[in-house]
């Protein structure tokens, strides 16, 4: 039996805006895009994303507990050299690292991540230089628009 490869469309640069959203549904909805999951030609076994250009990482919202609970660990091979690191000082160091971490941890781990990887671009702040990509704004996410919908058929059942 013959497998059907579809061909792969190209690209598109699409542009995410960071500012005043929660860390784990950006993450979520840039992962998704990496892998193409928004596509009718998604195939887990194949890289179909888009590239990602997340601009005002340093503008992200947290719980105020999560900057300390959460906690970053690492393990330079030396005996009792385990580095740990909070939330909230990585976020103060680098910003954009903390998007990328989170990211990387959404993506399935195999050998396709590091390609997925490539294709994200994040910056601290709202000037990035892919202006030549002519990237498209990232409109609305879905959990946006659900909720809204949810809160307003709410509204509507509420009144009747």
């Amino acid at each position: 039996m013959k497998t059907t490869i579809v061909k792969p469309e190209a690209p598109k640069w699409i542009l995410i805006d960071a500012e005043g959203q929660s860390l784990g549904r950006l993450a979520a909805r840039t992962a998704s895009i990496l892998r193409g999951k928004h596509k009718p030609s998604f195939s887990p076994h194949q890289i179909y994303g888009d590239y990602v250009v997340v601009i005002n990482a340093s503008k992200l919202t947290f719980q105020s507990a999560k900057l300390h609970r959460k906690q970053y660990a690492r393990h330079t091979g030396f005996i009792g050299s385990l580095k740990v690191i909070s939330l909230g000082d990585l976020f103060k160091q680098n910003p954009v690292q903390v998007i990328e971490k989170a990211v990387k941890g959404m993506l399935p781990k195999n050998k396709l991540r590091n390609e997925m990887m490539k294709r994200l671009h994040v910056y601290a702040e709202s000037e990035h230089n892919h202006g030549a990509q002519k990237p498209q704004p990232l409109t609305s996410s879905p959990s946006t628009d659900s909720t809204s919908s949810r809160q307003a058929s709410s509204g509507q059942a509420s009144n009747n």
